[in-house]
């Protein structure tokens, strides 16, 4: 275990996330192995009890959530990883945890689908899955790592988001960036910002577990305590028991999605390169970063005006971010491994600008001379 020890290391990008949990202050982990993010979980086996915590192997994903979940109401720091299929077992507790807001991160590396798909290949077709997944009115948090380094630091961003808003919170790999090493710089203990979950006080004989404070997030008391807490997945009023009077319900799907909503500048983290004077912009995450930051390198030595959006949210669709970065240019482009998901969204807040997916299936990255080839024929540069 490399945990607490300052400095440069070299690790897999699903070793950096294991990494980064621990050092975040997670304790429990229930899961299923699955390609590509079974390190995940061995690398919890094996530290997790070093550092005081819990691994639990569960029968399926379904029963791994459900673990997650009830590991958090009892206010231990927990997580979960899987990919595509075993995602896809595990919206029903998504939605759960929405309702009773337990904080949970939940890592995904994403594969070629449907199904069963190409379970050793990588993919980004999860895209729209994380946000609209589990059913009913919802927000989400999703955040997408580009290298190991970001394994490692979006983690803990996750974490944090996790405890400040009581929601799950996706970290969307894909397989290319879980199998990757590379160097990652672990800073000091006391040099990383680790948020935790707003505790009622025990002598607050007027706690009601689901009352709103001023950022509409309810205080937490774990089970367990000395104050009554519950935990419904029904609709329900502030006191925690089921109200099915619309009104109510109202209320309450709202203060779920505004929680999140009413900060999602806050949530929306990027990365910009090369955008003062973009005529050629490329808008990309995860993996098909890479490869748009080598083409744009080399469009720029041709005296092409390209350069790179990376998003590192997906959810909340970081939109203010993206019509600020395409406002002066004339073509957007978007690589992605799959048949356009991250276009769609971005069409959709970029209607008068002209946006061209570039995608591939099959379980092979873009790479740069894709870009670049699509470049020549596209606009004849």
């Amino acid at each position: 275990m490399i945990c607490n020890k300052k400095g440069r290391h070299f690790m897999q990008g699903n070793i950096a996330v294991g990494e980064a949990a621990i050092i975040s202050g997670a304790r429990f982990f229930a899961g299923y192995p699955i390609t590509p993010s079974s390190e995940i979980a061995e690398h919890a086996s094996l530290n997790l009890p070093i550092a005081g915590g819990t691994f639990i192997q569960m029968e399926d994903e379904i029963g791994s959530l459900a673990a997650v979940i009830g590991a958090s109401m009892a206010g231990v720091k927990a997580y979960t990883a899987t990919s595509g299929p075993g995602l896809s077992l595990m919206n029903e507790n998504i939605g759960l945890a929405c309702m009773v807001e337990a904080p949970c991160v939940i890592v995904s590396v994403q594969r070629a689908g449907p199904s069963t798909g190409l379970a050793t290949k990588p993919a980004q077709g999860d895209f729209y899955q994380f946000r609209y997944g589990t059913h009913g009115d919802h927000m989400i948090i999703a955040l997408s790592p580009a290298s190991v380094q970001e394994c490692f630091d979006l983690t803990i961003k996750a974490f944090n988001f996790s405890e400040r808003f009581r929601c799950p919170v996706f970290l969307a790999l894909d397989a290319i960036i879980a199998k990757m090493y590379e160097t990652v710089d672990i800073p000091g203990s006391d040099e990383i910002e680790i948020l935790n979950r707003k505790i009622a006080s025990t002598s607050d004989k007027d706690y009601l577990p689901y009352k709103p404070d001023e950022n509409g997030v309810p205080l937490f008391v774990p089970f367990g305590s000395s104050l009554i807490t519950r935990a419904n997945s029904s609709g329900h009023g502030i006191d925690g028991y089921p109200c099915a009077d619309d009104k109510n319900h109202d209320r309450l799907v709202r203060r779920l999605i505004d929680k999140i909503d009413r900060y999602k500048e806050e949530i929306a983290l990027f990365k910009e390169f090369n955008i003062s004077d973009v005529e050629i912009l490329i808008i990309s995450y995860g993996c098909s970063t890479r490869p748009a930051l080598a083409a744009m390198k080399k469009a720029r030595k041709k005296g092409i005006k390209a350069g790179v959006l990376q998003l590192q949210t997906l959810w909340p669709f970081p939109e203010a971010i993206v019509k600020s970065a395409v406002s002066q240019a004339k073509l957007i482009l978007v690589p992605e491994l799959s048949l356009g998901q991250l276009k769609s969204e971005i069409t959709k807040y970029c209607p008068k600008k002209t946006v061209i997916g570039i995608n591939k299936l099959g379980g092979t990255t873009i790479q740069p001379d894709d870009i670049l080839a699509f470049l020549s024929k596209e606009i004849e540069l």
